[in-house]
């Protein structure tokens, strides 16, 4: 089914903010992307994605996660809505973010889709990251000391 409006509307992307951590031990990783197109081609970013007309935020982010990094996870929790007007230079986007935690040594990881590589980097020893993601990592850090309760 088309769809055609009068008016432009936005484009609504997920983006996964994944820690890992080793067994037992708290969560000391984010899982990020090295992306292999424009914009911000070479840059770090979350994993993440366009939605797709036939699924849901979190289908959405699982699956981006699965393809861009061959990461599968049951569950990633919504995070919020991230809106700035200028985010991301190709046009209006809006991207509701995902938080999930993983275990890095349950499954390897390999960057496939649109991603060049894939690592898991320290928390305390990041890159610089596309987009507006550190913010979006910003936003996920309460997460994070919650589940180090």
């Amino acid at each position: 089914m088309a769809y055609t409006y009068e008016y432009p509307r936005a484009a609504l992307t997920v983006d996964c903010v994944v820690f890992g951590s080793r067994g037992t031990s708290p969560a000391t990783h984010l899982l990020l992307v090295q992306r292999a197109k424009p914009p911000f081609e070479g840059a770090w970013a979350l994993p993440g994605g366009f939605l797709e007309l036939d699924e849901t935020l979190e289908q959405a982010a699982l699956r981006e996660l699965r393809e861009e990094t061959g990461l599968v996870l049951a569950h990633a929790e919504q995070l919020g809505a991230f809106d700035a007007i200028d985010r991301d230079p190709r046009e209006r986007v809006l991207s509701v973010a995902h938080v999930a935690f993983a275990d890095m040594d349950a499954q390897a990881v390999e960057a496939a889709d649109d991603a060049r590589a894939v690592r898991w980097f320290p928390l305390d020893a990041l890159p610089a990251l596309a987009f507006d993601h550190a913010a979006v990592l910003e936003a996920a850090l309460p997460k994070l000391k919650e589940a180090r309760r």
